[in-house]
C-alpha cells in the first residue's frame, strides 16, 4: 500500500505541476501595468512557484503579477484554477460588455459590425479556455501527449480569435479599434505565456522518455501502419463506410433536395433538425443542385458528415463581401464550427467577384475537420482556414489574392491551387498564413499539390504576376513539398506583405518540388526563407504536424502519413539554413528543458505522502515536486554545473521510468 501511495502521489505531483502551469494559459487577468511597487523581497512558497512557472514566458511581469493578484498564497491547484477561470470569465465578459458600449456609441456601420464580431470571438476564446480546463479535469497521464497537443491547439485558437477581433477594424472609423487593442493586450500576453508553459512541460515530458508518454503513440502508429482497424471515438464503423461508398449508395440520416425528393429543400432547414452535441456521427446528404444560402454548421453540430453528388453538382453559393460593408470574417458563404466535421463531394463558392475584394467561400473554425473531393471557388480570401487542425484531400481551391489563408494547422494533400484572373491592377498570391506567435503549432502544409492557372488567366499569367504566398502575420509559416509548380509563379516565389515586415521571422520552405517554377535559384533571399533537409521537413508531415494517424487515417479516405515520393538524400554541397530558435519554438527546446530542471527551489519541508490533501507540493531545484525529484532537498541548492545537469537529468528520467 505504501508503494501504491507513493506512485499515486508521484502522479498527482506531476499533475499538480501541469495544472498550476495552465493557470498562466487560462488567465485573462487584470490590465494593471504598474510595476514600480513590485515587491522584490523574500516571497512565499506560492510566489516562488509562480516565478518558476513564469520563467519560460515572454511576458514574465504580466504572468507573475496576474497570478500573485488572483491566487494569493494558495498552493492548491484546484483553488488556483478556480481563481484563474473566475478572472478569465470576468475579464472576457467585461471586454464583451465594453464592445457593446462602444457599439452603441458608434455611427460607422463597419465599426459597429467589428465590435459585434468581437463579442462573438471573445465567446469563442472563452470556450477554448474552458475546454482546456475540462481536459485537465479528466487528467490521464497515459494520454498526456494527446492532452497537451489538444491544449496547444486550443490555446492557439484562443489567441487567434483575439487577433481576429482586432483585424475586423480594417477600414473602420474612429478609435474603437485602438480601444479594443488596449482591452485585449494583457489577455493576449497571457495566452502567449500559456503556450510557453505548455510547450515547456511538453518538451520536458518528452525528454524524460516515459513509457506512458512515448510507447502508446508508437504502438498506435505501428498498428495503423499494419492495416489494423482502430475505431476512434468520433467515427463508428457504419458511418465510416459511408466515406468509401458512392453517394448514390449512401443511407443518410437526412436528405436535402431542391426538387422536394428529400426531407428538406434547404440546408438551413435540415440543420434545425439535427441533434445537437451528438456523440455519434450524423450524415446529411445534399442532392445535386445550387443552394444559394449562407450556412453555418454551428459548434453544437458535432461529428457531422455532409455528402454531396460531386463538387460540380452540389454547390453552395453566396456573394457577401468586404466592399459592400461586411467584415471579412462574416463574408463566408459557409462557416464550419463544429468539431469532427467531414465534407465530401461538395462545391463551395463565393461569387462576389474580384472587384469586391475579400469574399470568403468557406471559413473553418472546427478541430479535426476533413474535406475530401471538394471545390472552394472564389477570388480574394476564398478558403479561410481559421483555427485548429484541418485536412484537405483531392480538393480544388481557386482564387486571386491570399485565397488560402488563416492560422490553422492545415495539411492539403493532392490538391489543386488554381489561380484565377485578377483585376488589371492586382497580382495573385496563393497563401497568406497568419501565425502571430512563434509558439503556435500552426501553419500551412501543401503536399503533392499543383499550382496552376485557370483557362481565363492562362494568357495573362506573365503580365499579371503570381506568387506562392506572403506573410499575413509576423510568424507566418508555409511549407510546400513534393508539389508541381507551373510557370505562372514568379522566380522570386514569395512576396513581401509590407516592406520588411516579418521577413526575418516568417518560416517558408520548399522541398522536393517539380515543374517549371520549382527552381529555387532566384527565390527571395529573406532570412525567413529556409533550405531544409528531409530530416527537418519530417515534422511537417501529416502524421506529426496534425497527428493525422489518430483521426484522418481512421476515416478511410486517401491519406499519406509521410513522404509521398522518396526524399532526396542530404547533399553536402547544399547550404542548409541553420536552425533558428523560431523553427522549433512551438515544440520547446533543449535549453528550455534544462531551465525547467534547474530553477531555484523553494525551501520547504517535504510533503506527507499519507496526507489526503491534494495541495501542490513545493517545487525543488529540478522544477518538479519533491516526490518526483532525485532528492527532496530541504534547502536551496546552487545552480548545477553542466555536468551535474546531465547526470541529474538522467537520474530523474530513471526514477520516473521506475515509477511508471
Amino acid at each position: 500500500m505504501a508503494g501504491q501511495a507513493k506512485k499515486k502521489f508521484a502522479i498527482l505531483g506531476v499533475a499538480s505541476l501541469v495544472l498550476v502551469a495552465m493557470v498562466v494559459a487560462v488567465t485573462l487577468g487584470t490590465q494593471n501595468s504598474d510595476t514600480d511597487n513590485y515587491n522584490h523581497q523574500e516571497v512565499s512558497d506560492s510566489q516562488k512557484a509562480i516565478q518558476t512557472i513564469c520563467e519560460p514566458t515572454d511576458y514574465k511581469e504580466t504572468c507573475i503579477k496576474t497570478l500573485q493578484a488572483e491566487a494569493g498564497n494558495s498552493t492548491d491547484p484546484k483553488e488556483l484554477i478556480q481563481a484563474a477561470f473566475k478572472v478569465t470569465t470576468n475579464y472576457i465578459n467585461e471586454a464583451a460588455k465594453n464592445s457593446t458600449v462602444l457599439q452603441e456609441l458608434q455611427k460607422d456601420p463597419r465599426t459597429k459590425l467589428a465590435l459585434e464580431n468581437c463579442k462573438e470571438l471573445a465567446h469563442q476564446a472563452v470556450e477554448d479556455l474552458e475546454r482546456s480546463f475540462a481536459k485537465f479535469q479528466t487528467f490521464d497521464f497515459s494520454n498526456i501527449d494527446d492532452m497537451l497537443a489538444d491544449i496547444k491547439v486550443w490555446l492557439s485558437g484562443a489567441l487567434t480569435y483575439q487577433q481576429t477581433c482586432l483585424d475586423g477594424f480594417e477600414g473602420a472609423e474612429g478609435d474603437a479599434g485602438e480601444k479594443m487593442r488596449q482591452s485585449l493586450e494583457t489577455s493576449m500576453e497571457l495566452t502567449s505565456n500559456g503556450l510557453a508553459m505548455i510547450n515547456d512541460i511538453s518538451s520536458v515530458l518528452t525528454s524524460l522518455e516515459l513509457p506512458a508518454f512515448t510507447n502508446r503513440r508508437l504502438l498506435s502508429d505501428d498498428i495503423l501502419g499494419h492495416g489494423m482497424d482502430i475505431l476512434p471515438s468520433w467515427i463508428d464503423e457504419g458511418r465510416r463506410r459511408l466515406l468509401r461508398a458512392k453517394p448514390s449508395k449512401v443511407k443518410p440520416d437526412l436528405i436535402v433536395a431542391k426538387d422536394g425528393s428529400g426531407n428538406f429543400t434547404t440546408i438551413n432547414e435540415a440543420l434545425l433538425n439535427i441533434t445537437k452535441n451528438e456523440e455519434k456521427r450524423f450524415v446529411l446528404y445534399i442532392k445535386e443542385g445550387v443552394y444559394e444560402e449562407k450556412v453555418t454548421f454551428h459548434k453544437n453540430l458535432l461529428h457531422l458528415t455532409v455528402i454531396g453528388d460531386g463538387p460540380t453538382k452540389t454547390r453552395i453559393t453566396g456573394k457577401l463581401n468586404f466592399i459592400d460593408g461586411v467584415p471579412t470574417y462574416h463574408t463566408a458563404t459557409v462557416a464550419v464550427l463544429g468539431d469532427f466535421f467531414i465534407a465530401r463531394d461538395i462545391g463551395f463558392e463565393n461569387a462576389a467577384g474580384p472587384e469586391k475584394h475579400q469574399a470568403v467561400a468557406v471559413r473553418v473554425g472546427a478541430d479535426k475537420t476533413i474535406f475530401y473531393n471538394c471545390h472552394f471557388d472564389g477570388f480574394q480570401d476564398t478558403l479561410y482556414a481559421h483555427t485548429y487542425r484541418q485536412f484537405y484531400r483531392n480538393c480544388k481551391i481557386s482564387g486571386t489574392i491570399d485565397f488560402v489563408f488563416g492560422d490553422s494547422a492545415a495539411v492539403l494533400q493532392n490538391c489543386t491551387l488554381e489561380v484565377r484572373k485578377p483585376l488589371d491592377n492586382q497580382q495573385c498570391i496563393v497563401t497568406a498564413q497568419g501565425r502571430k506567435d512563434a509558439r503556435q503549432p500552426t501553419g500551412l502544409v501543401l503536399q503533392n499539390c499543383s499550382f496552376v492557372a485557370d483557362p481565363a488567366y492562362f494568357p495573362y499569367r506573365f503580365q499579371l504576376k503570381s506568387y506562392l504566398g506572403r506573410p499575413w502575420k509576423e510568424f507566418s509559416r508555409t511549407i510546400i513539398m513534393e508539389s508541381f509548380i507551373d510557370d505562372l509563379i514568379q522566380p522570386e516565389g514569395w512576396l513581401a506583405w509590407n516592406g520588411s515586415f516579418a521577413l526575418d521571422t516568417l518560416f517558408y520552405a520548399e522541398f522536393n518540388n517539380r515543374g517549371p517554377s520549382s527552381n529555387k535559384m532566384l527565390r527571395a533571399q529573406w532570412n525567413g526563407v529556409k533550405e531544409l533537409p528531409s530530416s527537418r521537413v519530417e515534422r511537417f508531415l501529416a502524421a506529426k504536424f496534425i497527428d493525422g494517424n489518430h483521426w484522418v487515417k481512421s476515416a478511410h479516405i486517401p491519406y499519406n502519413s509521410g513522404f509521398i515520393y522518396p526524399p532526396p538524400q542530404e547533399d553536402p554541397s547544399v547550404k542548409y539554413s541553420p536552425v533558428a530558435p523560431e523553427e522549433t519554438k512551438d515544440l520547446g527546446s533543449d535549453r528550455s528543458k534544462e531551465a525547467f530542471y534547474f530553477r531555484q527551489p523553494a525551501a520547504t519541508d517535504n510533503a506527507d505522502i499519507g496526507s489526503a490533501s491534494i495541495a501542490a507540493p513545493p517545487l525543488t531545484s529540478y522544477g518538479l515536486p519533491p516526490a518526483l525529484s532525485p532528492v527532496a532537498a530541504p534547502a536551496p541548492a546552487p545552480i548545477p554545473t553542466p555536468t551535474r545537469k546531465r547526470r541529474s537529468g538522467s537520474r530523474l528520467r530513471r526514477l520516473i521510468a521506475k515509477i511508471w
